[in-house]
C-alpha cells in the first residue's frame, strides 16, 4: 500500500525544481561531459570510502540516472543543478528512499569543487528538500556525512538539521577508519522554518 500523499512512481520524471540561481532537472544525455569532469576528480571521492569509478563505470552509473526509480525502498531520483545564468552543470543532488513506509530518505550531494564556496550546493539542497516534503509528503530527511567533511555539514547545519549521531568508526577504506555523522529534518519543523 502507498502511504498518503506518496507518488505510485517517479520512472523517467525527476520534478522539475528552479530557485534564484539554480535549475535542477533530471539528467540529460548532453550532461554527460560535465558530468564526467568532476566526477573523475580523485577529491570527489575524499569522503565517499571509495576510489573514482573507471571511465565504464562512469558511464554506466551516468546512464542508469536517466531512468530514475522512486517507488520502492532503494529507489533514488538524481537532479542535475545547473546554473541557471549561463546553464552549466554545477553538480548534483539525490534522494534515496530508505523506508517508503515511514517516508523517509536520505539526500545526498556532490558538487564539482570549481564552483565551491558559493551557496548553490546549500540553494539546491534546500530545493530538494522542499520538493521531499511538499511533493512527495516524505516525514524526515537525513544526510550521512563523513565527520571530516566540513564543507558538507556546513550545508546541512546552514539549512538548520539537526545532528542525530556521531558514528565512530563506521566504515573503513584502504584501512583507514572513518566516523560518520547523521543529520536531519521532519516535515514539521522543516515547515516551522519556512513560516517563521
Amino acid at each position: 500500500m502507498i502511504p498518503p500523499g506518496f507518488p505510485m512512481t517517479f520512472t523517467n520524471a525527476v520534478p522539475f525544481a528552479s530557485t534564484e540561481r539554480l535549475i535542477l532537472r533530471g539528467f540529460m544525455p548532453e550532461d554527460f561531459e560535465a558530468y564526467s569532469a568532476y566526477r573523475s576528480l580523485p577529491v570527489i571521492y575524499r569522503f565517499l570510502y571509495r576510489d573514482p569509478p573507471s571511465a565504464e563505470a562512469l558511464r554506466e552509473r551516468f546512464d542508469a540516472s536517466l531512468n530514475s526509480h522512486f517507488s520502492e525502498d532503494g529507489g533514488s531520483l538524481r537532479w542535475a543543478v545547473l546554473r541557471r545564468e549561463d546553464g552549466v552543470l554545477l553538480g548534483e543532488v539525490s534522494l534515496k528512499l530508505t523506508d517508503k513506509a515511514a517516508l523517509q530518505a536520505e539526500v545526498g550531494y556532490t558538487f564539482n569543487p570549481a564552483y565551491a564556496g558559493k551557496g548553490y550546493a546549500t540553494e539546491a539542497v534546500r530545493a530538494v528538500i522542499d520538493l521531499s516534503f511538499g511533493t512527495f509528503g516524505l516525514h524526515r530527511i537525513f544526510a550521512r556525512l563523513d565527520t571530516q567533511n566540513i564543507a558538507s555539514v556546513g550545508v546541512v547545519e546552514r539549512l538548520g538539521l539537526r545532528r542525530e549521531a556521531h558514528l565512530v568508526e563506521n566504515d573503513r577504506f584502504n584501512g583507514v577508519w572513518g566516523d560518520e555523522y547523521i543529520y536531519a529534518v521532519l516535515s514539521r519543523e522543516w515547515a516551522d522554518r519556512a513560516g517563521a
